[in-house]
Parts: structure tokens; C-alpha cells; sequence
């Protein structure tokens, strides 16, 4: 394919674009802006203008974002009201009993995202079986009076047991349609499932951010078409794109918009079995990959509110290039989860921040260096970094500057070793038999350091390891999904009417696609033995046949939990995912012809309390099949890996960096070169 293809995906601090053509992809990396469009358009510009590309030209345009994570993260949506059968309007505050912290008795919880006095009731009454009492024209115009007099910019609408029976949701939803000017969001559109809160509280999430993303995204389809490019497309939480129609629709399906894209491109680098690790300048997100294929989930959360809709599972912890050191009461040094940001941003960026960052730190451990050009063209300020880090060792009773960023990076490869192992060793996992995929801006510089505190073996670092999310956009499928709950035990099951569920299924998720032809449906059900609370979710045969589903619910509870059971098995909730594959994206790489003449400099870096004099690459000079043993540093514009000592990079065909842990100065072949120890 020789048109050429946009991915772009805004994060915290930086904005990056994958530009692909038929030469193979330029990237860059801007600063994030307020409005996240001109950020997004500034990039596009730049890589078009470096490829000699017009905008013109491009074929496709993708995108991943986070004004939606944004907008719940810090409680900045619509103005929403809450519309929902008389009696229920406290659901969103009764919650569940769960308790993040078991024994901490002071645990706050967010505030819901719609305050009781914006929460009306209508007199009605559905139960599993059906309506029992109808909602009233009468009732309708009374509650649209007060959603009038409470100013509200969004609605959601969430009536009791709408998921199975929703008549009475529609006359509602039609209804304030009809009289009101706002966007209204159903329950049994966004999420026709079981379980009050959580469909409440997704419906309300989606009111709350569908204003922000139809006003972002009309920007940004508008400034788009001005410059000849194509509507975006963008990167759901399934880790699918969709056309700006659909995510309209259903914009809380934008929630991680982002890490999905990071894990879709890590998935692309390898077809085994990968931990992914995405540090970028605010957070750090890792998921996981078990025999080529990305795992996912039905149930996730943003900011403490739960997201009940299908998504790649991600942990996500505040631990990124610009997350800021700080000691608390007790003298202990912390890092994040505050993040400097882009503007001021780490102190060495020379914006006027004054807090100690990561970025600061790695800095004065040698692992970037002053010349570095970050984005390829922000230069750093190492005495900058070294004041703040002076001013962090004294308010921690630490020996200098360089004892304080030694002690920074101790405490976030920590922070990330507990990401690492709640998908993992929580889970029933051995992090050692997976390969670490290290990406973003900076978690090429700490993967091999996380890879040690794990056990992890082997650590794959991406050509385009700076920008890999706006990478995975090329490469990820539009996906769509669908979902109903209709609890039935698994023997009783009426065949003919679990087929026709799924054929409505079938047709929810292909009104949704844009590329009708090409898409593939397949079908699965959430399961569970009689009188549990949590299920599993297994494909489902077409036709149907309950004596096979059975069988693979057993394996699924067998391999999650260790054991089967012979009592009965529920059919509660089934499911449909429409997936139309892309053309793949080929990444071809040249390199130079030596690693001598990949060599660029040298310079002190500091590992485990030793300096080392170490060896500086410029990575896109390495050539193929080169090994460089560590310590060593490799350079590229979007970001820095680094070689610990014991480790050794070696250069894959397409580019890729395979760190290997072993001994430094081992290897036999000629082509490695190392740094030294003083």
C-alpha cells in the first residue's frame, strides 16, 4: 500500500504523529496543547512537511486522545442530570461495598459525576419480565420542565431493568429528545447489561464526556477537511478505531482511548507472550499479550468510576517522565502521581518548572544528555535539573543531587514493578516467562531496570519505540461491540432464541461499521456456575450448542481459577464483536554499516551507585544484526534506550532493539562494543 497513512495520539505531555509511506514512516513529537486539535494539527504538519507529504494525499487519518479520560479524571464534564426509576436515584452514591483500602477508615471516594439535585425520578416500574407500569406523556414533561430549570448540558437516562425490557427507557429518551435541546444518553444503547450501578454509572459517564468529545471532535474534523486530510478515525478502548459517527454515539467508549493504542502496537512487535510497558510523561501503562493476542475486559475504571464497556486491559499508574518527586509527612521520598505536565514541565526543559522530575533525574544519571534534543528539538537544562534535585536531597536528608535522582528512579521502578505484577502474579501469572515490550518516551530508558526487578529476561524495544501508540494506530482493526443480558441457566436455554439474540447482536455492531464488507463477527457469552457473583467470558459455537459452551466455560474456570465444578452453568450475558482487519503496515529498516560508525559519543552514567563511562549510539545507525553490550546508551528523536551493565542490544531485521540479559564484554561478536567501569 503506497498511500499514505496518519497516526496520531495525544498524551500528557506530547503529541505523536506516525506519518507511513511508501518509503516507510517519519514520525514526530510535539508539545500537547489545551485544545488538543492544534496539538494534533502542529504534528501532522510537521511529518508531512518532513516526508515532503501533502495532506492532500493522505488516505487515512487515525487518532487516539484523552479528552474524555481528561474530563473524568477530573470531573470536568457537561453539566449532567440523571434521569431514573422513582426510588433509585442514590445508586450512584450507595455504589457498591467494595473498599479500595480494606482497613483504612478514612477512604474518600470520588464525588458521583451527577450531584443529587440534578437526579429526577418518573414514576414506572419494569421488572426482568417486562413493564409493568408505563411511563406517562404527563411524567415526561415534568421531568423535562426540571431538567429546563437545573441548566443541564447532557441527560442520561438509566431506568431499572432497562437492559432486558426497554419500552419505557425509549418513551423517555423520545420524549426529552423531543422537548430538550441536549444530548441524551440511554442505558440500554451504552451498555444493556445487568447491574444497576455500573450501567448507571456508565451511562453517566458518557453523558458527562459526549458534549466535550462532539465539540473536540467537530473542531477537529472540520480543521482536518480544511487541509485536504480525511475525517479522523479513533482509537476506542477495545483497542479498535472507529469513524466519528459511531464514537458519537458512544463516547465513553474513548475512556483509554490511548493505552489501547500503545498495547495494539506493542501486540505488532512479537506473536508471543508480552508484558507491555508504556511510561510516557504522566503515567505509566502496562497490559499484557498472551499468545499473540491482546488481553481485554469488560470492566475497568477512570479515576476511581467504573467503565463497564469492552476494553484492553490496562494498569495504569502515575509514574511517567514528568511525574514529580516529593517527600511526605513521615520523610519518605514519593514520585507522582502529579505530573509536571507539558507546560512548565520537568525543570530541565527550561520552562520555569521548579519540582524534581524523573526526567530531571534520568538527566543527572547520564541516561539523556544535555545534548539530547527530546522530540528532536527541546534541548535540557542540566543545571536546571541538578538545583531541583539539590533542593529535593536536602528536604530528604539525601547526600546531593545525584543521591536524590538515584533514589527518584528506585521509587518509580517500584511504583511500575506493582503495575507489572497486578497483571501478572495477581492474575496467576509468572512475569518471567514474558517478554517486556518497553515504550513511549521514556520507558525504553527503564524497561531493561524493571525487566531486573521482575526476572524478565528480555526486553523488545520498537523502531518507532517513542511514538509506538500513534503506531499502533495504523496498525489496529475497526472493532465494535455489542452486548445483552438475558440470564437464563445454560441447560434450559431455548437454542432458537439464544440465535436470535445473537443475530441482533450481529446486526448492532455492523450498524456501527463503516467498512460493512469487510467485516467479521464473532460471538461469545459471559458465563458463570450457579450462585457465583462474577463470570467468565467464552466464545460461543454457531450455531449454538449448550454442551460446547458448557465445555469451554469449564476449561475457562479450570485455567483461571484452578478448578471446575459439576453444578449448573448460567448463560447471562451475550456478546458480539464485529471486526474488520486493515492492510498491514510494513516497517522497513536500513540501519548503518557498523556499530563503530553508529558510536557517537561517550559519557558518565550512573548504575546501581557506580559511574560508568558509557557508550553513546546513534540507534538509527546501528545496523542489523549488530549487538552493542551495556552499559550503552542508543539515541533517537522520540526517545532514549538504555543498556544497563550485564545487559546486551542486539538489532532485529525490522529494526526492533532485543535487549538480553547476560555479562557485559561476553559476546563473541565482533561487531559489540561496550563502555567501562571506574
Amino acid at each position: 500500500m503506497s498511500r499514505p497513512r496518519l497516526g496520531v495520539d495525544v498524551g500528557g505531555t506530547f503529541t505523536d504523529v506516525v506519518l507511513h509511506t511508501a518509503d516507510g514512516l517519519t514520525t514526530a513529537k510535539v508539545p500537547s496543547t489545551p485544545d488538543q486539535s492544534e496539538g494534533v494539527l502542529a504534528g501532522i504538519e510537521k511529518a508531512c512537511a518532513e516526508a515532503s507529504v501533502d495532506p492532500g494525499d493522505v488516505d487515512a487519518f487515525d487518532h487516539a486522545m484523552t479528552v474524555s479520560t481528561n474530563a473524568l479524571l477530573e470531573g470536568r464534564g457537561a453539566r449532567t442530570a440523571l434521569v431514573t426509576t422513582a426510588g433509585f436515584r442514590d445508586v450512584l452514591e450507595i455504589r457498591r461495598q467494595n473498599r479500595p483500602s480494606l482497613y483504612d477508615l478514612d477512604a474518600t471516594l470520588p464525588d458521583p459525576l451527577v450531584p443529587r439535585n440534578r437526579r429526577f425520578e418518573v414514576d414506572e416500574r419494569t421488572t426482568p419480565d417486562g413493564v409493568e407500569r408505563a411511563v406517562t406523556d404527563e411524567a415526561v414533561d415534568r421531568v423535562a420542565a426540571e431538567l429546563r430549570d437545573c441548566r443541564a448540558e447532557s441527560v442520561a437516562v438509566c431506568l431499572l431493568h432497562a437492559y432486558a425490557h426497554p419500552e419505557n427507557e425509549r418513551r423517555v429518551a423520545a420524549g426529552l429528545r423531543e422537548r430538550l435541546d441536549v444530548p441524551v444518553s440511554v442505558s440500554h444503547e451504552v451498555l444493556a447489561e445487568f447491574r444497576e450501578y455500573e450501567r448507571t454509572a456508565t451511562t453517566v459517564a458518557n453523558a458527562a464526556v459526549t458534549p466535550a468529545i462532539d465539540a473536540y471532535l467537530s473542531r477537529l474534523e472540520s480543521a482536518a477537511l480544511d487541509r485536504g486530510l480525511p475525517a479522523p478515525r479513533v482509537m476506542q478502548s477495545n483497542g479498535g478505531v472507529a469513524d466519528v459517527r459511531a464514537v458519537r454515539r458512544r463516547a465513553v467508549t474513548t475512556a483509554l482511548s490511548g493505552p489501547a493504542a500503545g498495547v495494539v502496537g506493542a501486540d505488532a512487535t512479537d506473536d508471543g507472550d508480552v508484558v507491555t510497558f508504556d511510561m510516557g510523561g504522566t503515567s505509566s501503562d502496562v497490559g499484557l499479550v498472551r499468545d499473540g493476542t491482546v488481553e481485554r475486559t469488560t470492566e475497568g475504571a477512570v479515576g476511581e468510576r467504573p467503565i463497564r464497556v469492552p476494553m484492553v486491559d490496562v494498569t495504569t499508574v502515575g509514574a511517567g517522565g514528568g511525574s514529580v518527586a516529593w517527600v511526605d509527612a513521615g520523610g519518605a521520598l514519593r514520585v507522582g502521581p502529579r505530573s509536571a505536565g507539558a507546560t512548565p514541565g520537568p525543570a530541565c526543559y527550561g520552562n520555569g518548572g521548579t519540582d524534581a522530575t524523573v526526567t530531571d533525574a534520568t538527566l543527572a544519571l547520564g541516561y539523556l544528555g544535555a545534548d539530547a534534543a527530546l522530540g528532536g528539538e527541546l534541548t535540557l537544562d542540566a543545571d536546571a535539573a541538578e538545583s531541583v534535585l539539590a533542593d529535593l536531597a536536602d528536604e530528604a536528608g539525601l547526600d546531593g543531587p545525584l543521591a536524590a535522582a538515584q533514589g527518584v528512579l528506585r521509587v518509580v521502578t517500584a511504583t511500575m514493578t506493582r503495575a507489572v505484577r497486578a497483571v501478572t502474579v495477581e492474575r496467576g501469572d509468572d512475569p518471567r516467562e514474558f517478554s517486556l515490550v518497553g515504550f513511549g518516551g521514556a520507558g525504553p530508558m527503564c524497561a531493561a531496570a524493571l525487566a531486573d526487578e521482575l526476572g524478565i529476561e528480555r526486553v523488545l524495544v520498537p523502531t518507532a519505540c517513542g511514538v509506538l501508540s500513534a503506531y499502533g494506530l495504523l496498525v489496529a482493526d475497526e472493532r465494535h461491540d455489542a452486548a445483552r443480558t438475558a440470564p437464563r441457566r445454560l441447560t434450559d436455554a431455548d437454542p432458537a432464541s439464544v440465535e436470535a439474540t445473537l443475530d441482533e447482536l450481529a446486526e448492532t455492531v455492523r450498524e456501527e461499521s463503516a467498512d460493512l464488507d469487510e467485516l467479521a463477527v464473532s460471538f461469545a457469552a459471559d458465563c458463570r456456575y450457579a450462585g457465583q457473583s462474577f463470570e467468565l467470558t467464552v466464545d460461543l459455537p454457531r450455531p449454538f450448542d449448550a454442551d460446547t459452551a458448557r465445555e469451554r466455560f469449564d476449561a475457562a474456570h479450570e485455567r483461571t481459577a484452578g478448578y471446575r465444578l459439576d453444578d449448573p452453568v448460567d448463560l447471562v450475558t451475550l456478546r458480539a464483536e464485529g471486526v474488520a482487519e486493515r492492510d498491514p503496515v510494513a516497517v522497513g529498516y536500513e540501519g548503518g554499516a557498523s556499530v563503530a560508525d553508529a558510536r557517537v559519543r561517550s559519557r558518565e552514567a550512573w548504575f546501581d551507585g557506580e559511574a560508568h563511562e558509557t557508550a553513546v549510539y546513534d540507534r538509527e545507525r546501528l545496523p542489523v544484526d549488530g549487538t552493542v553490550a551495556g552499559p550503552a546508551v542508543c539515541e533517537q528523536a522520540e526517545s532514549t534506550v538504555v543498556v544497563p551493565p550485564a545487559w546486551t542490544a542486539t538489532v532485529r531485521a525490522d529494526g526492533t532493539l532485543v535487549l538480553d540479559r547476560g555479562v557485559a564484554g561476553d559476546a563473541s561478536d565482533s561487531s559489540e562494543e561496550s563502555g567501562g567501569v571506574r
